[in-house]
């Protein structure tokens, strides 16, 4: 994508203007940002979303059994016929995952790479229905799907902003509304991290919440030296082999946390292996559960789409790549796998094509890496029939 051409979706300026003046730094509205938009999905549907097992979505009832109630799906099929009839949302997570029309308008959002969406929430809210007014810690577009929504964005937000009690919801105590709009169909309210921010419906209204995995320091730092660790002998311990007497044996000397950082950063700088955890923690799918691949022998792969299979991404799974010196290495599904440089073409087809076939793969099929990638993708479930 040409990063220079002005985009509807962000009302009129390029992908550089806005990651140069509001990404992950202040609020922008666009107006008809997909022109026309009409919701792929319905209440109606987005509620039976809610009564499966497999699918994670929320309740909340501003005055319910006690204030701001918080239920868990999945939801019994009478839940919703007892709901007031105002003053209620219901949260559905990732319904890209689950209906194919919700998927394709991530196409909208190329200009930002594909492994830092998270997934679509969709929200339906009765008259007068909202979750409070909150932060979030990463960013997020808000599309107006169907009805209207009243937004009114706020302060700056930190872990110290004080909360409403409750056990579940994080609600400001203190909302100091700074901007006001209400979004019809189509409209979008792009929001960055930590703005407080307040949705209100104005009538029945749906909302599609694009968000993005922004990982904490702490994740970050928790994760990744469990990942190092394994691969760090019981042997490579603290040494001071060039320690000197010490006046007072119960100081910790200033010298021993510099040998300790020395520890720590020859294993921490290690780029290889900080980018393999990254790319592996970045495209963990959220439900791993639906990422599982038939046991398929490679010729039977091959047969398959001889015959005119079609083979999609799983729609669980999360694809990504990267460069390490002349190879590749792929991310699929939270695994990894070193090729060699000459499948870049390929791999590059696999995470962007909308379906891959015998006339795309024709070439690649005859040679024994480029057929190997796609027979293991197809196994581990990150690929699939498309009849499947």
């Amino acid at each position: 994508m040409n990063p220079d051409i002005p985009l509807q979706l962000l009302g009129g300026i390029t992908a550089r203007e806005f990651l140069r003046d509001y990404w992950q730094k202040k609020p922008l509205l666009i107006r008809q940002a997909i022109p026309d938009f009409e919701s792929p999905i319905d209440a109606d549907e987005l509620a039976g979303l809610a009564l499966e097992e497999e699918v994670e979505s929320r309740l909340v009832i501003e005055h319910g059994e006690r204030p701001w109630e918080l239920r868990r799906g999945p939801f019994a099929e009478d839940e919703f016929s007892k709901l007031p009839e105002r003053e209620w949302t219901l949260l559905v997570q990732a319904v890209d995952q689950f209906v194919p029309e919700v998927s394709e308008l991530l196409e909208h959002f190329r200009f930002l790479p594909s492994w830092r969406i998270d997934d679509v929430m969709i929200s339906f809210a009765a008259p007068g229905g909202g979750v409070g007014p909150h932060f979030d810690n990463y960013d997020v577009f808000l599309l107006q799907g169907h009805g209207k929504r009243n937004w009114k964005i706020g302060q700056m937000c930190d872990s110290e902003s004080p909360l409403l009690p409750h056990a579940d919801l994080r609600i400001l105590a203190d909302f100091e509304a700074t901007d006001e709009w209400v979004l019809e169909p189509g409209d979008m309210l792009y929001l960055p991290p930590r703005l407080a921010h307040c949705g209100v419906a104005v009538d029945d209204c749906m909302t599609y919440s694009v968000g993005f995995r922004a990982p904490s320091a702490a994740e970050v730092l928790t994760h990744f030296t469990d990942f190092l660790s394994q691969f760090l002998p019981d042997e490579e311990r603290y040494t001071d082999a060039a320690a000197r007497p010490v006046a007072d044996p119960h100081q910790i000397q200033h010298d021993a946390l510099d040998r300790l950082k020395g520890l720590l950063a020859e294993h921490m700088s290690d780029e290889r292996l900080l980018l393999t955890w990254f790319g592996q923690f970045m495209t963990e799918p959220r439900y791993p559960e639906l990422v599982v691949g038939p046991e398929l022998e490679e010729d039977d792969l091959l047969a398959g789409l001889e015959q005119g299979a079609v083979i999609i991404r799983n729609p669980s799974a999360r694809l990504a790549w990267s460069e390490v010196d002349d190879d590749l290495l792929l991310f699929a599904s939270g695994q990894s796998r070193y090729l060699p440089g000459k499948l870049r073409d390929l791999l590059k087809m696999i995470c962007a094509a909308d379906a891959l076939h015998i006339e795309n793969l024709g070439p690649w099929l005859a040679d024994e890496d480029g057929r190997g990638l796609i027979h293991e993708l197809v196994k581990q479930g990150s690929l699939g029939f498309a009849d499947e």
